[in-house]
């Protein structure tokens, strides 16, 4: 394939990309996988001699929007190709994994697409549609032949063939960890299972040589990430297995890592030691995702969530019992096929009686090829429009109450980027709430101790202190 840059200059890489923390981290290993090619990362397309796409699938019309992105870019192959030179596109992430052919279909400029488990192969097929691009000639009209599909599941660990975490990891202190992909749990309304596969753990030791060269590079906070990551049962190298507590506590012993998270969790997977380690491990943030989805026992029943509302109501309460200040944020689906009247109070009920710091919620949409596509009562778009609207201003008031309820307090703060007025910076407080000081630049980066003095619906205002420190965390250092 020609490339349009000479004279020396790296090429470069831009990466758009959609959805979860998980696809962050694909998006990082991706670059980090293209950077021994000379790929230097590009900020926007029209720089870029290779773009990636990398794609989620959760959201309504997730896919048309990329079809629509694809437009764009296809465009700009064009004027790219009437210069004399080339662009190359790329489609990754699960809208991949699920709409392979039919992305080579109707976008022919596409030249890859490669499912989530297949990147680490991207130097392979760009090779390939360098050996094919004679084949596929622009006319001037259209792009005649198919580009490269890689979408299978293969039987290589992808993780086995990606470059050692670098600085480019990184960012302001912070790094994604991917320890667990994919899910067995086949809830009626995902396409996880379809996408990204089976659950797989990777080895205790290989999560732990990765987190030590995050920190070597600068992590001060690492939040490990899956599909259904406290399913984690990673192979230790004595041959016995972790459990996702098991692996915190090791981490915990990693010098100069001060924060640890993790997310997205399945109350299924709630195991005893997994509660324990949140009133044990200090350097576990107080703060789960843990998603319910429905607050209606009849309604988790035909999501396959294997779960009740009383399960989950244990499960805050043990919580609580051990980590009395944990922040607790969740996922709620509204309008699932056959959701009456009594189904949705249900859900606000279980809202109201455990009280949540944050959530997200969403109408349902029918994902293709899961088995709620297929129930039959859909409900009108009208009666879940209305759902939504209660159940968002009741979660709206919950964050606003418990941002509220930490005014007067002083926190450690870990600060990450500029605020949106000049001398302003924005950081992460333990719970995970947007917190904003008067500060420079030299701040970020680093975990400072702030006093809470003003709270708002989706962030709080605040002061640096030097001269008291956190009630409940160590002094930040």
């Amino acid at each position: 394939m020609k490339n349009v840059r000479t004279n020396g200059q790296r090429k470069r890489v831009f990466i758009r990309t959609y959805g979860c923390q998980m696809n962050v981290y694909d998006s990082d290993r991706m670059a980090d996988v293209l950077r021994p090619l000379g790929y230097a990362l590009s900020e926007n397309p029209e720089q870029a001699d290779l773009v990636i796409l990398n794609t989620c699938h959760i959201r309504e019309k997730a896919s048309e929007k990329v079809y629509s992105e694809l437009g764009r870019l296809r465009d700009l192959k064009v004027e790219r190709r009437r210069e004399g030179g080339d662009l190359a596109i790329a489609v990754a992430g699960c809208v991949a994994q699920a709409e392979g052919e039919e992305i080579i279909r109707r976008q022919p400029a596409v030249d890859i697409v490669v499912g989530p488990q297949a990147y680490h192969r991207l130097p392979e097929l760009l090779a390939r549609v360098a050996r094919k691009s004679d084949e596929r000639r622009f006319d001037g009209r259209r792009w005649p032949g198919a580009g490269v599909l890689d979408t299978e599941f293969p039987a290589e660990n992808k993780f086995d063939h990606l470059p050692a975490p670098s600085e480019a990891d990184v960012r302001a202190g912070s790094a994604f960890l991917s320890i667990q992909e994919g899910c067995d749990k086949f809830c009626t309304f995902c396409v996880v299972p379809y996408t990204r596969g089976a659950e797989y753990s990777r080895p205790a030791m290989a999560v732990l040589r990765e987190a030590h060269a995050l920190v070597a590079a600068g992590a001060v906070e690492l939040t490990l990430l899956g599909q259904n990551v406290n399913a984690y049962h990673g192979e230790a190298a004595d041959g016995s297995t972790w459990t996702l507590a098991r692996l915190i506590r090791a981490l915990a012993e990693i010098d100069g890592l001060a924060r640890i998270r993790y997310m997205t969790s399945h109350p299924s997977d709630m195991a005893d030691d997994l509660i324990a380690v949140h009133g044990e491990v200090p350097q576990l943030m107080p703060y789960l995702h843990l998603p319910v989805q429905s607050g209606s026992d009849r309604i988790l029943e035909a999501m396959n969530r294997g779960h009740g509302r009383d399960h989950y109501r244990r499960l805050v309460d043990r919580l609580r019992g051990v980590c009395p200040d944990i922040a607790l944020s969740s996922d709620f689906i509204v309008g699932f096929p056959g959701e009456s009247d009594a189904d949705f109070e249900d859900t606000m009920r279980l809202v109201d009686e455990v009280g949540f710091a944050s959530a997200f919620s969403f109408k349902y949409s029918r994902r293709p090829g899961t088995p709620g596509a297929a129930l039959g009562d859909q409900l009108a778009d009208g009666i879940k429009t209305a759902r939504l609207a209660a159940l968002q201003s009741l979660l709206g008031r919950q964050q606003r109450d418990f941002n509220a309820s930490k005014v007067g307090a002083t926190v450690p703060v870990l600060f990450t980027e500029a605020g949106r007025k000049p001398g302003q910076m924005l950081g992460k407080s333990p719970w995970l709430q947007s917190v904003y000081v008067e500060g420079g630049a030299e701040m970020i980066g680093s975990i400072v101790n702030v006093r809470l003095l003003a709270a708002y619906a989706l962030s709080l205002a605040g002061e640096v202190v030097t001269d008291q420190l956190p009630s409940r965390f160590e002094a930040a250092a």
